[in-house]
Formats: C-alpha cells, structure tokens, sequence
C-alpha cells in the first residue's frame, strides 16, 4: 500500500482506530454530529458521500499531523 492508494477500499472504522480516533474525536475534528460518523463507520472509505469524504479524508490519512507547528 505505497501512497495510500488502497485507502478507498478500507472501513471508516479501520482508518480511524489506525490513527488512533475515537467516533467522537473525529466528528470534533470534522465540526459534525458523532451520529454521522456513526453512520458511515461500517462504509468504505469510496462510498462515503462527497462532502463528508472530503473533510475526513484527511485526517484519515494522517495529514492533519503535518500541520502541527513543533
């Protein structure tokens, strides 16, 4: 899994546990309700809908981590 190009054919839920997120720690980085993280927590990642797969994607693949200013 070289670049992460079978990240679209992974569980939400296996992404998230990898980077160590909670369903509600991930629905505060994303500014949603929890209940929609759980929603989609059993999906793959290429089903989710469009404007929630492009806020989560990121943090899913760690790139939010490259922000941190240290």
């Amino acid at each position: 899994m070289i670049f992460g190009f079978g990240i679209g054919n992974k569980r939400v839920k296996d992404l998230r546990k990898d980077q160590g997120l909670t369903a509600r720690e991930l629905a505060l980085r994303v500014k949603v309700e929890t209940v929609e993280i759980l929603k989609i927590d059993e999906m793959k990642l290429k089903d989710v809908p469009e404007p929630l797969k492009g806020k989560i994607t990121p943090i899913l693949k760690g790139k939010h981590m490259d922000r941190i200013p240290w």
